[in-house]
Parts: C-alpha cells; sequence; structure tokens
C-alpha cells in the first residue's frame, strides 16, 4: 500500500490521475517542442563549456525530442502515401547540417518546424470538442410507458412509435408528437427563440429542447440517428471534415515542392563533378549547403511569428482567433450572416412600453402584475417582473390560487379579486383589439410580444416586451457596410419580428423562419454569391451554420458549442471589435506576403550563389538564419 501510494502523491484517486494524463496528452507534441528549444538554448549557452561529445549528445537529444512527432508523422503519410514530404525534407536538411558539422543549425530547423507542427495539432484537437459538448445535451435515458408501466430505457433503444413520458424540467430525448398533456417548451437550443413555446397535443417537439412546466407524453416519429439534434451535430462533424481550397493547394504544393529540392539536391551530388570538373567532395559539399538553403525554414518563420502576434494584439482587445488560418480569411470576407437572438440582440426580453387606463391606479396595476408574474419562471414573467421592481420597488403582496394557463398567462387573485396576465385570445380578443385605440396592432406590427392585464371584466393595462438591440450592433453594422461588406441576418423568428429587428439594426437583409438545417442550406447560397461568407452566432442552432460558414464567429456569452465550433470569438461580446479584427487581418496578410516574397527571394540568391561558388557554408548558414530572423522580426510589428 505505501508503494502505491509513493508512486503518485499528486493525485486523491485514479481518476484524478487520469484526467490529468488526459489534460496533458493533447499537448504532448508541443511540450516536446519546447523541451527540445529549452536543450538548443542551454547548449547553445554553455558551448565552450562542455566536451564535444556533450555537446552533440545534447543535439541528438534535441533532435529526438522536438523532432520524433514529425518524423513519425513524415515516415508514416510517405509509406501510406508512396510520396515524400516537407516533414522528410526538414528532416534530411537537419541531417545534412548535422552532417557538416552545424548542429545547432539542424536543431533549430527541427525545433521550429515541429514548433509550428504542435500548435497547429493543438488547434485541431480544440476543434473536436464542441461535438461532446453538444452529446451532453442529448439525454442518455428515456422513460418508456408500455402497457401502463414506466421503463427507464437508452435512447438508443426507442423506435419509431413507442410513448414516452416527459416531466417538467426534463430534456425531451428524441423527436415525436404530444399524445397527452401540454407544457411550455425552451427550444432555444434548435431554434434559438428565446420565447419557449406553447405545445399541446398533437404538436411537434424536438429532442434537446426542455420541457418547462408541464408533463407529456410523446409519440416517437423519429429514430434516435434521425432526429434533429441529431442532424447538427452530423452537420458539425461533415462541415469540419471538408477541406478548404488553399487547404488543398498547400497538399499540392507540398510534394512539388519536396520532389524539387530532392531532384535538386542528387542532381548538385553528381553532375558538377562531371560537367565542371568540380571534385567529388566539392559536389557533395555544395548539394549539402543547398539542401540546408533550401530548406523552408525562413517559409514557415515568414507566417508564423506574424500570425501569432496578430493573434496576440487580438486577443488583448477581446478576438480571440483559434488558428492563422482564420485570421488570414477575415478580410477576404464579403458578407456576414448574423443571428437574432443573443448576437444582436442581447438575448433577453424587456418591457419596452407600458398602457394603463386612465381610470386605473397605475401603480397598483404594476405592482400587482409583478407580484403574479413573480411565481413564475417564464422569461415574460421575469421581464414584468423586473420592470415591476424597477418602477415600484419591491412590495411584498399576497398572491392567491396562482395557476398558469399553458399557452396563454396565468391568473391569480389578489385581495378577493381574479387578475389575469397574458395573449390577448386569453383576455378576450374584442376587449385587447379596441383597448387604448388600437395599440396591440401598432405594438405587434413592431415585432413585440404583447401582454394584457385584466381583472373584474376589464383590462387595465398592456406591456409590450422586446429583446432588444446590442448597443454596439448598430455601429458594427454600419461599419462593416462602409467596408463594402453585406449584412444578412438568419433568424428563427417570425417574419414581422425579424423585419422589425433587422430595420432596427440596418441590416442589409433578413431571412426568417430558419431552422438549423435551413441556416446551413441560407450559408451554402450566400457562399455561392459571395464567395467568402462569416457567420456570427452564439446558441447551439448556430453551430451548423458556424462551421458551414467560411469563417464562424461566437458571441464571448455563448453556448459551449458555438464557442467550440466556431473559428473566431468575440470575448467581449463586442460585435464593433469585428471591423478592427478585419483590418489587422488585412495588415497581417501584407507583412506575411512580404515575407514570403523576400525569403523565396534570399532561397534562390543563396541557392545560385552556391552553384556559382561563391557562397561557402557560413555565409549560407548567415543568409538563411539572416532572413529567417528578419521575416520574424517583420511579423512581430503586428503586436502594436
Amino acid at each position: 500500500m505505501e508503494v502505491k501510494n509513493s508512486i503518485s502523491p499528486l493525485f486523491n484517486s485514479k481518476r484524478e490521475e487520469k484526467s490529468f494524463l488526459n489534460k496533458v496528452q493533447p499537448h504532448t507534441e508541443l511540450i516536446a517542442a519546447l523541451i527540445s528549444g529549452v536543450i538548443i538554448l542551454f547548449t547553445w549557452l554553455s558551448e565552450n563549456y562542455i566536451s564535444d561529445s556533450t555537446f552533440v549528445i545534447l543535439h541528438l537529444l534535441a533532435f529526438a525530442i522536438g523532432g520524433f512527432a514529425k518524423a513519425k508523422e513524415g515516415i508514416t503519410e510517405t509509406i501510406n502515401n508512396k510520396e515524400l514530404n516537407v516533414e522528410m525534407l526538414m528532416i534530411f536538411s537537419a541531417i545534412g547540417s548535422a552532417i557538416i558539422g552545424y548542429w545547432t543549425e539542424g536543431a533549430i530547423l527541427i525545433f521550429i518546424f515541429a514548433l509550428s507542427g504542435a500548435l497547429e495539432t493543438y488547434t485541431m484537437n480544440k476543434s473536436k470538442n464542441e461535438i461532446s459538448s453538444l452529446l451532453k445535451l442529448q439525454p442518455e435515458d428515456a422513460t418508456r410507458i408500455s402497457n401502463g408501466t414506466e421503463e427507464v430505457v437508452s435512447v438508443n433503444k426507442l423506435i419509431i412509435g413507442d410513448l414516452i413520458l416527459v416531466r417538467a424540467g426534463e430534456r425531451i430525448p428524441a423527436d415525436g408528437t404530444i399524445t397527452k398533456g401540454s407544457t411550455t417548451i425552451d427550444e432555444s437550443a434548435i431554434t434559438g427563440e428565446s420565447i419557449p413555446a406553447t405545445k399541446n397535443i398533437e404538436d411537434e417537439v424536438l429532442a434537446g429542447t426542455v420541457s418547462l412546466d408541464g408533463t407529456i407524453t410523446v409519440k416517437i416519429t423519429k429514430a434516435a440517428h434521425e432526429t434533429m439534434f441529431q442532424k447538427i451535430i452530423n452537420m458539425v462533424q461533415s462541415a469540419q471534415e471538408e477541406k478548404s481550397p488553399s487547404q488543398l493547394f498547400i497538399e499540392r504544393f507540398e510534394g512539388t515542392y519536396v520532389k524539387v529540392v530532392l531532384i535538386a539536391f542528387g542532381i548538385m551530388m553528381f553532375l558538377p563533378y562531371f560537367l565542371f570538373n568540380w571534385s567529388l567532395e566539392t559536389s557533395i559539399y555544395r548539394a549539402i549547403i543547398l539542401l540546408v538553403v533550401a530548406s523552408p525554414c525562413a517559409l514557415v518563420a515568414s507566417i508564423m511569428p506574424a500570425t501569432l502576434s496578430a493573434i496576440s494584439n487580438s486577443a488583448r482587445k477581446g478576438v480571440l482567433f483559434k488558428g492563422g488560418i482564420h485570421l488570414e480569411n477575415l478580410s477576404q470576407i464579403k458578407a456576414i450572416a448574423f443571428d437574432k437572438t443573443g448576437t444582436l440582440t442581447n438575448g433577453k426580453l424587456i418591457v419596452t412600453d407600458a398602457y394603463f387606463t386612465s381610470d386605473s391606479d397605475e401603480n397598483e396595476v404594476i405592482t400587482i402584475s409583478g407580484a403574479i408574474e413573480n411565481e413564475s419562471t417564464h422569461p415574460i414573467a421575469k421581464a414584468i417582473t423586473a420592470y415591476s421592481h424597477e418602477k415600484v420597488g419591491n412590495i411584498k403582496i399576497q398572491v392567491n390560487n396562482m395557476k398558469t394557463i399553458h399557452g396563454n398567462g396565468v391568473e391569480a387573485e389578489i385581495d378577493g379579486k381574479l387578475w389575469q396576465i397574458g395573449k390577448p385570445d386569453y383576455v378576450g380578443k374584442q376587449l385587447a383589439e379596441s383597448f387604448h385605440d388600437g395599440v396591440l396592432s401598432k405594438l405587434a406590427t413592431e415585432g413585440k410580444t404583447v401582454v394584457f392585464v385584466k381583472t373584474e371584466g376589464k383590462i387595465v393595462g398592456v406591456y409590450a416586451l422586446k429583446d432588444t438591440i446590442r448597443r454596439e450592433a448598430k455601429v458594427a453594422i454600419k461599419n462593416l457596410q462602409t467596408q463594402g461588406i453585406k449584412t444578412i441576418m438568419l433568424t428563427g423568428d417570425n417574419d414581422l419580428t425579424a423585419k422589425a429587428i433587422a430595420d432596427e439594426a440596418g441590416i442589409d437583409s433578413y431571412i426568417a423562419n430558419c431552422l438549423p438545417e435551413e441556416k446551413v442550406n441560407h450559408l451554402k447560397q450566400l457562399r455561392d454569391i459571395h464567395h467568402n461568407v462569416a457567420m456570427v452566432g452564439d446558441g447551439i442552432n448556430d453551430a451548423p451554420a458556424l462551421a458551414t460558414a467560411n469563417l464562424g464567429v461566437a458571441m464571448g456569452e455563448g453556448t459551449d458549442v458555438a464557442l467550440e465550433t466556431a473559428d473566431v470569438v468575440l470575448m467581449k461580446n463586442d460585435l464593433s471589435k469585428i471591423t478592427n479584427a478585419i483590418e489587422l487581418s488585412g495588415r497581417m496578410n501584407r507583412i506575411v506576403k512580404q515575407n514570403v516574397v523576400f525569403s523565396i527571394g534570399v532561397i534562390a540568391i543563396l541557392i545560385l550563389s552556391n552553384y556559382l561558388e561563391v557562397l561557402d557554408l557560413p555565409l549560407g548558414v548567415i543568409g538563411h538564419e539572416g532572413s529567417t530572423i528578419l521575416v520574424i522580426l517583420n511579423g512581430l510589428r503586428l503586436l502594436k
């Protein structure tokens, strides 16, 4: 027992140890690259104090630790694809440097390449987390009713036609229709709609949504793998697996580049010996110099430091990029699609208007309606309660016989009087339409939710509620339009509400009544028209669209799934930061182009000088490493 405890003293249990290992494992490649860099730095600083054998051993250790992952990847892909790649070229370059005695040069080549590969692997691992986040919202079990008996079974065992029981507060495990009972459903996970929908017998309900205040019996209409929720998961996976045109180009360029350099290396080893009367030793020496100066070290440094500097800059300003490719693509965006709820709007209902009859006590109506709604957890109730607290304070009133009328509103008794708060149909359609000179029609046209207060047979007040536009949304939309970027709103709301929000925000166009699958289809159509399209959203329902767009942008207060799926996260929920990020993306792309042209130019000059025999190894090293340092310094300008 003592031996076992001494093995892992830092962990209280095997579960904690396993959790620690799971967290460290995705970062092993990055950790190995950093350890390799530390060894190289230590060896360089202590070069004058260690023996030659120790010098070599330390560099071999740096080679092994830093280069293992990329060497394994390069060798495996070469065997599987039967084609050499850049990983193999970097290995050959490092070995060539070591052969001619430049161990530090070879180790640095390995370190830079390993570091870039580790960061890429880390980003790819992070991008897969949204699938597990989605799965957490899919119930694993369901209460099946068979012959009047309740039985808890796995969701995967449900078949079409089964009856399941869903109690208040539970998440619905599968798509189906209600056969018994009624409830209010929070469908924000699927539609993004902030106001819960009332569901009665024969109405459809979707997996992943929540029954708020009623127990219902649901008849399964779709198998577990065919539900809308599962479709969202599948769409996210499918969109992430698609390769961008630039990625495909890089893969094609990689094979060509390696072949050209290796062919040139082979020619350089022997052809000058036969054609120019070079000695065999000189030919081999020149070929190794060629392999060193032609390595893509400078090209790698042309992009990575500039990208990391720009990412660091944007992070300080509240914009988090999950990879350099996303920052690069941002300046190419021609259109941006926005979700409504939680993105353009605050995602929270507030009372925008309130009207009362002249013969009623306004404060009394506000106080009583606030006290009644305080008994409910519905978003509308919360908004009216907050309005009441703001206007008259937190006054305690005895509320009796509080009842929720599914899909219509609430009622309760105050001092023996019946008070009703709800929809026009609930309080009386004719009374509602004639109240306050027909204010209902005006408020509805503005896309607002209208709630009436009735007592003793007459309406005494009306509240208009709306999900308000974010303060910075209008500024962001205007700035994007100034830059020539089209703005589109995609929302699950009805057309009337969507139009009101779009007009207020200044959006160029809008598409209403969008389910997640429809948002994806609209995104694909927008990509056909504008080619490069970004999507900004915050909810689970936005995840497929975020993954489908050329660039997905999530609000920092959004759901975990949206944050994981998106390529960019606005940490402070400030839409105006998008325009700043677009400008930064343009600067980064210009600097990267400068670096690439410069580094390729230097490589070309070094190769030509080597052929002309005016370049020896020290100058080749200086030229190669000097160009690398210069492009790194140029990239670091983006920190400012």
